[in-house]
C-alpha cells in the first residue's frame, strides 16, 4: 500500500488473476500436452476405463483399482472423459496445473505479505518447472493444490478461526494424499513452518514453538494410516542413492529445462541472482515465514534420495517449489519509492512474460512433432499388437523428444497393445499380462539407442530388432529411429513413413541375426 492507502497496480487482484490467465496460454494449442511422460499415462486412462468392454485391451492387460497415494488425474478423468472424451479431458486438468500453481503462489504471498510483491510474478514460471515438462502430472497437480490449501490455511489462523481449519482439514488432508503423497507432505512443511513462526512471533521459546507447531498441525497426520496400509502391502522397487550431490546440483540447474538450454540456464541463474541481491541489500529483507518454507523445502530436498520407492527423480521435484518461495519471500522496506517498485514490477512482470512466450513457442513446435507421428495411428487396426522403438542418446540432450512414451496413444486411439507402460508392483494399478512379448512389453522397451548404453538397461534398435519375438507382433514402429542395419527389417511391410519413421506389418520371418552386441 502506498501512503496515501491506494492500491498499486501490481499490487490489484485484476493484476494477479492476469498472471493465472497467462500462465494457461502455452497449453492452449496442444491436443495432446507434450510432456514426457503424459502420453503413457493416457494409455492408463484408457485401459482402467474401457477394459470392461474393450475384449483387445483384456487380451493384454489387467486393472485393479486400489487405494494408493498416486490417484489425482486417474479419478478426475472418470467423470470427464464422459463430456468431452479422454484427450480433451486429460488437456483440460493439465491445463488447469499450472494456472492452479500460479494462483496458489500469488495467495500465499498475499496472505503472508498482506499485499502482492513486485517481484511476484518472478515465481511463476516454476508453474512450467522440470517436474512438469517431465511428466509428473499428479505430482504437479498435488502440489499445486497444496500451495491453494495452504493458503487457507494460513488465511484461517489469521482469523483465529483453528475449530473451522481443523474440521476442513482432515478430509483436505486425505483427498490430497489420494492426489499425490508429495501434496499432501508439501502442505505439512508448510503448516508445520507456519504454526512455528507463528508460535515465535507470539514470544514462545524456539522449544515450544516447535512443539506447538507439531500439535497444531494435527488435522494432518490421518493419512499416515492411508501411507502406513498402501506401503505394507506388497510394494515394488526400492529406495536408493541417497546424498547424490552430482544429480542435487543438476537438478538445481535444471529448475526450468525445456529446450534451449543457455536460455533456460541463465533464467536460472538470473532468479538466483535476484535472491542473492536481496539478501545482500540493506533496504530489502525477507518474510520469515517465506523463508523458513524455503529453507525445510531445500533441507528435504537435500535429504530424499533419488529414488524412493522405486520411483525416480524423487527429490528433483521439490527444488522448483524452494526456489519459488525464496522468491516470494523477498520483501522492500518502506524506504523505497513507488516509482522504483513500479519499475521492478514491470521488470519481473516482463521476465514472467519472456518465459511463456518462450513455453509457449517450446510447446508448439512440441505439437508439431506430435502432429507429424501421430497419423500412423491410423493404419494399425483396432486391438493390434503393436511394438514400438523410439530413438533416443545414451546422453540425454537438454532438449528431450517428448517421444519416449508416445507409442501409448495406440492404446488411447486404437484399443492396441504398447510396449511403453510401466509396471511396479503396489505403485501402479495397471498390469500387463502378455508375456509372448517378453522383454518388450513395458517401460523402457520402447527406448533405443544406436549403440548400448554402459550402465542402461536400453537396448540399441539392431539388439532389439534382433531379439525380438515377431510372431508376438503385428506391427512395429519406429519413431525417428536411430542409425541401424536395414537387413534387420526383412519380412517387414511398410504401411506409413514420415521422414525416419516408419510404421511395418509384420508379415514374415526375421533374416539371421546379423548382430554380434552381447544379450
Amino acid at each position: 500500500m502506498t501512503g496515501t492507502g491506494s492500491v498499486r497496480w501490481w499490487e490489484t487482484p485484476r493484476f494477479a488473476l492476469i498472471l493465472v490467465l497467462l500462465s494457461a496460454i502455452p497449453l492452449l494449442l496442444p491436443d495432446v500436452p507434450p510432456l514426457v511422460d503424459l502420453p503413457g499415462h493416457m494409455g492408463r486412462y484408457r485401459v482402467e476405463m474401457a477394459l470392461a468392454e474393450s475384449e483387445a485391451l483384456q487380451r493384454f492387460y489387467e486393472f485393479e483399482w486400489r487405494l494408493i497415494g498416486n490417484l489425482g488425474i486417474d479419478l478426475l478423468v472418470i467423470p470427464l472423459e464422459k463430456l468431452f472424451g479422454l484427450e480433451l479431458a486429460v488437456k483440460l486438468v493439465v491445463l488447469s496445473i499450472p494456472p492452479l500453481t500460479a494462483a496458489g503462489l500469488l495467495l500465499i504471498a498475499r496472505v503472508v505479505h498482506g499485499t502482492l510483491p513486485p517481484t511476484a510474478a518472478l515465481a511463476l514460471p516454476f508453474a512450467y518447472s522440470f517436474p512438469f515438462h517431465f511428466g509428473f502430472a499428479n505430482f504437479c497437480l498435488a502440489i499445486a493444490l497444496a500451495l491453494l490449501s495452504f493458503a487457507l490455511w494460513r488465511w484461517l489462523a489469521i482469523k483465529g478461526r483453528f475449530r473451522l481449519r481443523a474440521a476442513l482439514f482432515v478430509p483436505l488432508s486425505i483427498l490430497l494424499w489420494v492426489v499425490h503423497t508429495f501434496g499432501w507432505g508439501v502442505l505439512g512443511i508448510l503448516a508445520y513452518a507456519a504454526e512455528m513462526v507463528r508460535h515465535r512471533d507470539e514470544g514462545k521459546s524456539w522449544l515450544k514453538a516447535w512443539y506447538q507447531a507439531a500439535f497444531d498441525c494435527w488435522p494432518l497426520v490421518f493419512p499416515l494410516l492411508l501411507m502406513v496400509a498402501w506401503r505394507s502391502g506388497q510394494v515394488g522397487g526400492r529406495t536408493i542413492d541417497w546424498f547424490n550431490w552430482a544429480y542435487k546440483f543438476r537438478w538445481l540447474y535444471m529448475m526450468l529445462r525445456d529446450r534451449w538450454e543457455i536460455f533456460d540456464i541463465a533464467c536460472v541463474a538470473l532468479l538466483s541472482a535476484v535472491i542473492l541481491f536481496a539478501a545482500l541489500h540493506r533496504r530489502i529483507g525477507f518474510s520469515r515465514m517465506l523463508a523458513v518454507f524455503a529453507v525445510f523445502l531445500a533441507l528435504v530436498f537435500l535429504l530424499l534420495p533419488r529414488i524412493v520407492f522405486g520411483s525416480a527423480y524423487a527429490d528433483m521435484r521439490l527444488a522448483p517449489y524452494a526456489f519459488a518461495m525464496a522468491l516470494l519471500a523477498i520483501r522492500f522496506k518502506p524506504s523505497f519509492g513507488t516509482r522504483t517498485l513500479h519499475w521492478i514490477a514491470v521488470a519481473s512482470f516482463a521476465f514472467f512474460v519472456v518465459r511463456t512466450a518462450a513455453t509457449t513457442i517450446s510447446f508448439w513446435m512440441y505439437d508439431k512433432v506430435y502432429d507429424e507421428e501421430l497419423p500412423a495411428l491410423a493404419h494399425v487396426p483396432k486391438g493390434a499388437r503393436l511394438v514400438s522403438f523410439t530413438g533416443i542418446a545414451c546422453s540425454q540432450p537438454w532438449e528431450m523428444s517428448r517421444l519416449e512414451h508416445l507409442p501409448a496413444m495406440a492404446i488411447v486411439r486404437r484399443d492396441a497393445f504398447s510396449n511403453d507402460q510401466w509396471t511396479m508392483v503396489g505403485a501402479q494399478l495397471l498390469t500387463i499380462r502378455y508375456p509372448q512379448g517378453g522383454r518388450f512389453v513395458r517401460d523402457p522397451s520402447q527406448m533405443v539407442t544406436q549403440r548400448q548404453c554402459r550402465g542402461e538397461y536400453w537396448l540399441s534398435l539392431d539388439n532389439s530388432l534382433t531379439r525380438l519375438p515377431r510372431e508376438a507382433f503385428d506391427y512395429i514402429w519406429l519413431i525417428r529411429p536411430p542409425a541401424h542395419d536395414p537387413a534387420l527389417l526383412g519380412g517387414l511391410q511398410p504401411v506409413w513413413r514420415n521422414g525416419s519413421s516408419v510404421l511395418y506389418r509384420v508379415s514374415g520371418r526375421p533374416p539371421a541375426a546379423t548382430v554380434g552386441e552381447e544379450k
